[in-house]
């Protein structure tokens, strides 16, 4: 009994150990991968929180620039404000100015018809000028205006008298007087006409810059919008992101520390049986070294098993008790066969069946003595095997659920970089697709810019040879009708014919007027060219500018494709021989089915039959003692 139980005390050391040994090693693996992951963990937060921080910065420092470009575009509206009701006072100034000049010159130029049609005196003259003042607009101005000439005619003569020709006191002289006002009045209008559009020419240039500065400013500062709205879009998805791996790496440090806790304090238990059980181990061994000894051993065998029948006479003490061993034999054999039907023993009733037919006594017991080893050597072995199987089939199930994880990790993985392979083939053929299409924009761009260029540069030498052509016939035709005047005064009986006096009023008005408008037409187009070279020039710039950062985008996209592709492969290899690992895991757990899980009797109903069989045997086996003794 001792014996079995050192034997089942090492089994029992030796298994406590195996577990003990595989549960170490569950932690150390399970303590070493949380590590790794709090790690992570710490190097994501690290990133997130400067990440954070520069979108935060960006954010700010956009505000920023939105604030200035917001008060630019404030001061800039102002400006335009202001020059716009400047020139909207100026050409109501004009308006009227012009209205008066003209009504003037129209007004001097029925009283020249008038006064030419009618001869008479100078007082005569006077007093019709006086009349038409009351009736035709603009002739009170012409009226003050003569008034204030002839006043400084007479000055300039002196006392006031009449003079000697006798033409001044008729109508001939209030007639050049006439004529004089009205070339000074509509030399008046042309100076003011000229500074109107000199005013207008430089309004629009002044709108022009002040309007597409805004433009500009504005587009930026709604780009800036846009930018600050998606960074700080960006910082929010960040915070989410850096609560959701604190909270992860929290619950890994938890349960890195639980882990490590149950394991010290498992180990200190473990440590503690260990040497319980070795203790008892060497207690049991010096039991048994003791009871082994002769003193022991000896005496009882000396005075305690008195029953000692020598071998010379066995044969004579069967011969006389032949008849109550057989009697016995049966009986023991009646008993086994009892318990081999109510235990289903096929050992039990084999052993039945053979003592029947045994023909000693001795036989009969060694039958019996060895069956009860057997049986014994049959429940330490399915102890040994039960061991086996128990730690065999923990290992392997932690080994499958391990590379299981590891394998699923490992698809998700590889499906989420193929999709982001996927993403980002199509981001960059969106990307090639916009470059191509700015670069087809710029050239349109480019060849519409050089037409109307040449359109417009051509309009301006058009405008400008237009206008200097008119201004050498107004030279011309003036200079004509002023040297005819003049020779008129002073050859007056050579008056009969001074050239188209009244048709060169209209020539010349009507060249004023054209010339006037290749002068408007100059500056327009010199206007409009500019603004188009402005707006050209702006449209180059930003499609430049925006097909440099798409190449960009497109040349980073590529990197990170090609990397991602090769950590997909490595990631390909990696699964391949983890579910090699997994396949084998699984082929040897199929090995230990059939031998450690698919049985007809489970392990305690084994066991407890074994029992019975040898307690069964022990019956016989005392039956057969206790009739051979008598």
């Amino acid at each position: 009994m001792m014996t079995e139980m050192k034997a089942k005390g090492e089994k029992m050391l030796d298994q406590e150990q195996k577990v003990f040994s595989t549960y170490a090693e569950w932690v150390d693996d399970e303590s070493k991968r949380l590590g790794f992951e709090i790690k992570t963990g710490d190097s994501t937060i690290e990133q997130l929180i400067s990440y954070i921080s520069k979108a935060e910065s960006d954010v700010e420092e956009l505000g920023d620039e939105i604030a200035t470009l917001d008060a630019e575009i404030q001061t800039l509206t102002g400006e335009k404000n202001d020059a716009t009701a400047i020139r909207e006072k100026q050409h109501a100034e004009y308006l009227k100015v012009s209205q008066d000049y003209g009504e003037s010159v129209s007004a001097l130029k029925r009283a020249i018809e008038v006064v030419s049609s009618q001869e008479g005196s100078r007082a005569q003259a006077e007093m019709l000028l006086q009349r038409m003042s009351t009736t035709v607009p603009g002739m009170p101005r012409v009226l003050a205006a003569f008034m204030q000439e002839k006043t400084r005619t007479t000055s300039l003569r002196g006392d006031g008298a009449p003079a000697v020709a006798a033409y001044e006191f008729q109508s001939g002289g209030i007639l050049s007087l006439l004529e004089g006002l009205h070339t000074k009045f509509k030399n008046e209008l042309g100076d003011v006409e000229e500074a109107e559009a000199n005013s207008a020419h430089e309004f629009s240039l002044t709108e022009l810059h002040l309007s597409n500065t805004i433009t500009k400013d504005t587009s930026d500062r709604d780009e800036k919008v846009v930018t600050k709205g998606k960074r700080a879009a960006d910082a929010a998805k960040a915070k989410g992101e850096l609560s959701e791996t604190k909270a992860a790496k929290a619950a890994d440090e938890k349960l890195k520390a639980e882990v490590e806790a149950t394991f010290k304090a498992k180990s200190a238990t473990y440590e503690e049986n260990q040497k319980v059980r070795t203790a008892e181990l060497e207690a049991v061994a010096k039991a048994i070294e003791i009871i082994s000894s002769p003193e022991v051993a000896g005496s009882y065998s000396k005075h305690v098993n008195l029953v000692q029948v020598p071998k010379r006479i066995t044969s004579f003490l069967q011969m006389g008790r032949s008849h109550r061993r057989f009697s016995s034999r049966q009986q023991a054999a009646a008993v086994l066969a009892r318990h081999a039907s109510a235990l289903g023993s096929k050992e039990l009733a084999a052993l039945a069946a053979a003592m029947k037919g045994a023909n000693t006594f001795d036989k009969v017991i060694g039958m019996i003595e060895d069956l009860i080893q057997k049986l014994k050597d049959a429940a330490s072995a399915e102890a040994e095997h039960q061991a086996w199987c128990d730690e065999q089939l923990k290992a392997n199930k932690l080994k499958r659920n391990k590379k299981e994880a590891t394998v699923n990790k490992l698809v998700a993985d590889i499906e989420g970089m193929e999709a982001n392979i996927a993403d980002m083939g199509k981001n960059m053929a969106t990307l090639a697709k916009e470059q191509s299409e700015l670069t087809q924009k710029m050239a349109e761009a480019t060849e519409l810019r050089s037409a109307e260029k040449e359109e417009n540069l051509a309009t301006i030498a058009d405008a400008k040879a237009g206008f200097e052509a008119v201004g050498k016939a107004l030279v011309i035709l003036r200079e004509f009708y002023s040297s005819q005047a003049s020779f008129v005064q002073q050859v007056p009986e050579m008056a009969a014919y001074s050239g188209q006096q009244a048709g060169n009023k209209g020539v010349v008005g009507m060249l004023e007027v054209i010339q006037t408008d290749f002068s408007r037409l100059r500056a327009e187009t010199e206007a409009a060219e500019h603004a188009a070279a402005f707006e050209y020039d702006a449209f180059m710039k930003d499609s430049t500018s925006s097909k440099e950062q798409k190449h960009d985008e497109e040349f980073q996209l590529s990197l990170d494709k090609d990397q991602t592709e090769h950590e997909n492969g490595e990631t390909k290899k990696d699964l391949s021989a983890t579910e090699e690992e997994l396949a084998m895991a699984t082929k040897y757990f199929d090995y230990l089915k059939p031998n450690c899980l698919e049985v007809h009797v489970n392990w305690e109903e084994r066991v407890a039959q074994r029992k019975e069989e040898v307690a069964a045997l022990k019956e016989a086996y005392g039956i057969l003692e206790q009739k051979g003794g008598d």
